[in-house]
């Protein structure tokens, strides 16, 4: 068991960007310095091409590489294996296996602190497995309930303040004058890194795009996509992905629909299936980007135009899909 850690290094990748103010708040509080890996550029993405097996999605290699961007700056590294967090769907099977996949593929790392968190198991809800958490890092059952409280706290005041704010709460400028609308649908991983996502939102809020994304929608819309939907998927950011673009249809003001997909998600194939055909159905435009580690600048942005041309063209005549 590890303890008395004084720096645990935190991927910058993957649930980072739902759950980084639960980590770094709970730890901080127990009095763990949290270090997250550099945002992705370049050199991480190579270092996690050439550390992972080949047939890893674009995702995984690129957490690969956040890892060793730690494995010299700390004492060791957070990679939970999520499992369940909302009670029904599970992660995507290679977030259960990160810990496992890094131990065999990373030469030369510090202690790996791997939790499970399944709140379908008895006694394994959030607050029990942060408990574990603290006193495997620690060493000691001290201030766990304070820390967990305002890790909540935290948690709770970064979703609302997706939901006021929009992208700005992510970092994004919001676009000057609108031309249309639309709903971006993805996994916060890969909508949220400017890197791993060639700049996406960026280049449509400067083609006066305004967006909004699952983590911009309140419970309350998130829902009601998925009383629609007739079966939900198994996993967690899958629905969370359908889930929005159900609600987004209903919507008059949203022109239209893209999907960003990681090329070799298995998940990203079912939930691009169905997104494509539910926009057939109400007749709504839908362009699918399919993202890996050689897609190019040039390419995508060519591809955006084109999209965003097509609807500002086509608002005048009505909805279309393509």
């Amino acid at each position: 068991m590890a303890t008395g850690i004084e720096t645990l290094g935190l991927p910058r990748y993957l649930a980072y960007f739902t759950f980084a103010p639960l980590w770094e708040t709970f730890f901080g509080e127990l009095g763990v310095t949290t270090i997250p890996s550099p945002p992705t550029n370049m050199g991480i993405l190579d270092d996690g091409v050439k550390d992972t097996v080949n047939d890893a999605c674009i995702p995984i290699k690129i957490f690969h590489g956040h890892v060793m961007a730690l494995r010299d700056q700390v004492d060791a590294i957070f990679i939970p294996r999520l499992a369940c967090y909302d009670g029904e769907a599970t992660f995507c099977p290679k977030f259960l296996g990160l810990p496992d996949m890094v131990r065999h593929s990373c030469a030369d790392l510090p202690t790996i602190i791997a939790p499970r968190l399944d709140v379908r198991r008895r006694g394994q809800d959030l607050k029990h497995f942060l408990y574990r958490v603290g006193h495997q890092v620690t060493g000691n059952g001290r201030n766990l309930r304070r820390a967990y409280l305002k890790a909540i706290n935290a948690f709770t005041e970064q979703k609302e303040r997706w939901q006021q704010e929009g992208l700005a709460a992510f970092g994004f400028q919001e676009p000057k004058d609108t031309r249309v609308q639309l709903g971006l649908l993805g996994y916060p991983y890969m909508l949220y890194d400017r890197f791993a996502s060639g700049g996406l939102i960026d280049k449509l809020h400067e083609l006066g795009v305004r967006l909004e994304t699952p983590d911009t929608l309140s419970d309350e819309a998130m829902k009601a996509g998925e009383t629609d939907l007739v079966q939900n998927m198994f996993w967690y950011y899958s629905n969370r992905a359908v889930w929005a673009g159900l609600h987004f249809l209903k919507r008059p003001d949203i022109d239209g629909l893209i999907h960003v997909t990681a090329f070799g998600c298995g998940p990203d194939a079912m939930v691009d299936k169905v997104l494509e055909l539910e926009c057939k159905q109400h007749d709504v435009s839908f362009m699918s980007l399919t993202i890996d580690e050689l897609t190019g600048d040039a390419g995508l942005s060519t591809r955006l135009e084109a999209f965003v041309d097509m609807l500002v063209s086509r608002k005048r005549g009505g909805r279309q899909c393509d």
